[in-house]
C-alpha cells in the first residue's frame, strides 16, 4: 500500500495539531507559542505563574490561535497529568509536546550551595520534562512528537557557577535519546533543542558592552539569537516536516559549540 505525500506546504503546516508548551508564561515559551499558533496549531499552556500565562494566551488569541491556559507546576506529577487532561477535555487530542518548562541560578560548588536548590533545578528542568513526556505519550497517537528543550550549557560551559542547570540539562539530552528508542515503536518522536544565548530573563541584566563580549568570543554568527529563530526550529521539529528525525540534539546557538 502506497503512502500518501505530503506537499512542502503541508509537511510544514500544523493546521488540526494540538501541541502543549509548558513554561509558556514568559521568554522564549512565549515565542514557542506564538510560532506554533501562527502555524495553525492550537496551543496548551501550562506555566506557574498564572497572571504572565494568561498575557500569553491573549496573545495567542489576538493572533487567531485557539489556546487553552492551565496553571502548571511540571515539578508535581499530579499537575502534568492534569494539564493533559484538560488538554485531552478541551481538543480530544494531544499532537506534540514543547518541554519548555525550566529554571537556573548560580552556585559556587564550594561554597554554601543550598541543597534544595540544587535538587528543585533538577525537579523542574529534569524531572519535570519525564513527568511531562509520561503524561502525553499515554494519550499521543502515532505522529505525535515531543521536543525536550536543554541549552548549550549541556555541552560547554560560560565559566559561570551553574553545576545544578548544567547537570540537569546534560541528562535531559540522555532523556531524549532514551525514550526515542522507547517511543519510536509507538509512532512518538523524541527530539531535543540546545538554545545558545537568546533575550530572557536570565539575561535581561547583561550590559550591551557584555553582550558584545559575547559575541565576539563565543558566537560566531556575529549576534545572539532572536527568539524567531528558535520558535521556527520547534515548529520544524514538531510538524511532518521532520517526521524521519527522532533521537537528535539540535545546537540552535549560532556556533557556540564550534568554539
Amino acid at each position: 500500500m502506497s503512502k500518501t505525500l505530503l506537499s512542502l506546504s503541508e509537511r510544514f503546516s500544523l493546521e488540526g495539531r494540538v501541541v502543549v508548551v509548558t513554561g509558556a508564561s514568559s521568554g522564549l515559551g512565549v515565542a514557542y507559542a506564538h510560532a506554533l499558533a501562527e502555524a495553525g496549531a492550537s496551543v496548551v499552556l501550562g506555566a506557574r505563574r498564572p497572571d504572565k500565562l494568561e498575557d500569553t494566551a491573549r496573545a495567542v488569541r489576538d493572533r487567531g490561535g485557539e489556546v487553552l491556559a492551565v496553571p502548571t507546576d511540571v515539578s508535581d506529577i499530579a499537575a502534568c497529568e492534569g494539564l493533559i487532561s484538560a488538554a485531552m477535555a478541551r481538543f480530544g487530542r494531544v499532537d506534540a509536546l514543547v518541554n519548555n518548562a525550566g529554571t537556573g541560578g548560580q552556585y559556587h560548588a564550594v561554597d554554601v550551595d543550598p541543597p534544595e536548590h540544587f535538587r528543585s533545578v533538577v525537579d523542574i528542568n529534569l524531572n519535570g520534562s519525564y513527568w511531562m513526556i509520561q503524561a502525553c505519550s499515554r494519550v499521543m497517537q502515532p505522529g505525535s512528537s515531543i521536543v525536550n528543550i536543554s541549552s548549550v550549557m549541556a555541552l560547554t560551559t560560560a565559566r559561570m557557577p551553574a553545576a545544578a542547570y548544567s547537570a540537569s540539562k546534560a541528562a535531559i539530552l540522555g532523556l531524549t535519546r532514551d525514550l526515542a528508542a522507547q517511543l519510536g515503536p509507538k509512532g512518538i518522536r523524541v527530539n531535543a533543542i540546545l538554545p545558545g544565548v537568546f533575550p530572557s530573563e536570565a539575561t535581561a541584566h547583561y550590559s550591551e558592552n557584555y553582550t558584545r563580549k559575547i559575541i565576539d568570543a563565543r558566537i560566531p554568527i556575529g549576534r545572539i539569537g532572536d527568539p524567531s529563530d528558535i520558535a521556527a526550529t520547534v515548529v520544524f521539529l514538531v510538524g511532518d516536516a521532520s517526521n524521519y528525525i527522532t533521537g537528535v540534539s539540535l545546537p540552535v546557538d549560532g556556533g557556540v559549540l564550534v568554539n
